[in-house]
């Protein structure tokens, strides 16, 4: 039997706390929004694509395509929000960054005008080691999947 807690989604994570927990700026800072943290569990990310991409003008000039490389690092961001909460990361002494990457699928475009919904899953934790499971849909269909592991590191001093 389960609860209502358990089924009501989880709370939001605004972009001004999405700044205090990542390092990454424009260019390359590709979420605007996270919806439903669960501790340790899940999130689901949120990415509105513009036309105003900086990537747009050289992919492609007349056919504009968000890179898949980066709807993955979008996922990846989203993982990293979960990873930093659960975590109760500080950026200014330490990094998320991705370890490895595995069955990476891209099966439908992104474009200009798209909302990228991604919602992440943990699939084990071991120490400052999380692994996750990622999908983005648009428009309610599969555009892309993956899997990887982020690792908790010190910044330099």
């Amino acid at each position: 039997m389960t609860s209502e807690d358990d089924t009501a989604p989880g709370p939001s994570v605004e972009i001004a706390e999405i700044l205090e927990r990542l390092p990454h700026r424009y260019p390359f800072l590709l979420l605007d929004r996270c919806e439903d943290y669960r501790e340790g569990q899940s999130i689901i990310g949120l990415k509105c694509v513009t036309v105003n991409e900086p990537f747009f003008p050289g992919h492609f000039p007349d056919n504009p395509v968000m890179p898949g490389v980066l709807i993955v690092e979008a996922m990846a961001q989203s993982g990293a929000i979960l990873m930093s909460k659960t975590l109760n990361v500080d950026k200014r002494g330490k990094t998320i960054l991705f370890m490895t990457m595995d069955n990476v699928r891209f099966r439908h475009p992104a474009r200009p005008g798209d909302v990228l919904r991604m919602p992440v899953k943990v699939t084990r934790v071991r120490g400052d080691i999380f692994r996750f499971r990622g999908e983005t849909f648009i428009n309610g269909k599969l555009a892309a999947e993956a899997e990887w592991a982020a690792i908790l590191i010190a910044n330099p001093t």
